[in-house]
């Protein structure tokens, strides 16, 4: 079984850190948030000069099995066919990668459709989606392992390129419904309060999906006492209702923090799967920095459960980790602040506190 080494940051720096902070042209504070993203890159990384160099974008695509159970308003050949379209550069992720300049992967991990062909597109396929976890675990052991090793391989290639920051989207039709189910387990919220519209679902569409969720919880509930597939402890949920884009996503953020990179958290799916990472290795929430809380219903309680705050609301759903991207200069201005401003000593400036 794949593990990671994930050591908390040391914390030892953090007072020469606040020095330097407290110590620009500026009165104290006065950055607000800016100063406390610029005290977590600094003990990310460990230093007083923090990087954000070479950004990379993991945009993982699967399908998932539940998706039969009619949980979503969007049929699931729209994960192939906007997949395809990521690699044209028409999709939201192509306009914010190249708007903030993140280097865009687009991996197929799961998609139940012949990618392999597709220029631009990375072929790491476990399957061909996952299985229906209403009746199943959505997927085996060794297919978990080898998702959280493909996210891990990925998270590697960033960083051998130089990559400092790491952002991870997502393209499945379906994943809200993992999402809301390890929600549901993980924080202890009633999973009516844990389902929201997804693409699109109307009042009927959303009584539906927790009908069909509330079964699959069931079912698994029953399963898990029996520990047949081969997992135990905090990655069952994992391994039973994930998609392999999500569980590769987990892969690739544990390894991040393992390498002391930058992960920014998106939106609902995203928050998800930090949630699941956050379960197997407590310490890789002190690599996560949460961008955005997005219009699904619940995202905020799990936000909350995580003690995150996130740095917009702008009420995105679209997925693909564009709330990131879209945040990400608020955490790159926090890097140049740091990086960049004047001291009091320097700039010749009486220093009034």
């Amino acid at each position: 079984m794949r593990t990671f080494d994930i050591q908390p940051v040391d914390r030892t720096m953090a007072p020469a850190i606040q020095q330097k902070i407290d110590n620009l042209n500026k009165p104290k504070g006065s950055l607000g948030r800016l100063e406390e993203l610029a005290m977590q890159l600094c003990l990310i990384q460990q230093t007083l000069t923090p990087s954000l160099a070479h950004p990379c974008h993991l945009l993982l695509g699967g399908d998932h099995g539940i998706e039969r159970e009619g949980v979503s308003v969007s049929p699931r050949e729209v994960t192939w066919q906007q997949m395809v379209n990521f690699t044209r550069g028409g999709g939201g992720v192509n306009m914010f990668c190249r708007q903030h300049g993140f280097h865009l992967r687009i991996v197929d991990v799961g998609v139940d459709y012949d990618l392999s062909r597709v220029p631009g597109i990375i072929d790491h396929k476990i399957a061909r989606g996952t299985r229906n976890f209403r009746y199943e675990p959505a997927m085996t052991v060794e297919e978990y392992d080898r998702a959280l090793s493909v996210g891990a391989a990925l998270a590697d290639e960033c960083q051998q390129e130089g990559c400092r920051v790491l952002n991870i989207g997502e393209m499945g039709i379906g994943n809200t419904s993992p999402s809301s189910i390890w929600m549901h387990l993980y924080c202890n919220i009633p999973l009516e309060e844990c389902i929201g519209a997804g693409a699109g679902l109307n009042s009927d569409g959303i009584r539906h999906k927790y009908e069909v969720l509330k079964e699959a919880v069931e079912t698994y509930r029953a399963y898990g006492t029996n520990k047949t597939n081969g997992t135990n402890g905090a990655c069952e949920p994992v391994s039973y209702f994930g998609g392999f884009e999500m569980v590769t996503a987990i892969g690739a953020m544990l390894r991040a923090a393992q390498r002391r990179m930058v992960v920014l958290v998106d939106g609902f799916i995203m928050t998800a799967c930090a949630l699941a990472a956050t379960q197997l290795y407590p310490a890789a929430k002190d690599y996560m920095i949460f961008t955005h809380c997005g219009d699904e219903s619940g995202h905020r309680r799990m936000l909350d459960f995580l003690g995150a705050r996130p740095i917009l609301s702008l009420g995105l759903r679209l997925g693909e980790g564009t709330g990131a991207l879209c945040a990400f200069p608020i955490v790159d201005s926090a890097c140049r602040m740091i990086n960049e401003m004047n001291n009091f000593k320097d700039a010749e400036i009486t220093k009034y506190f």
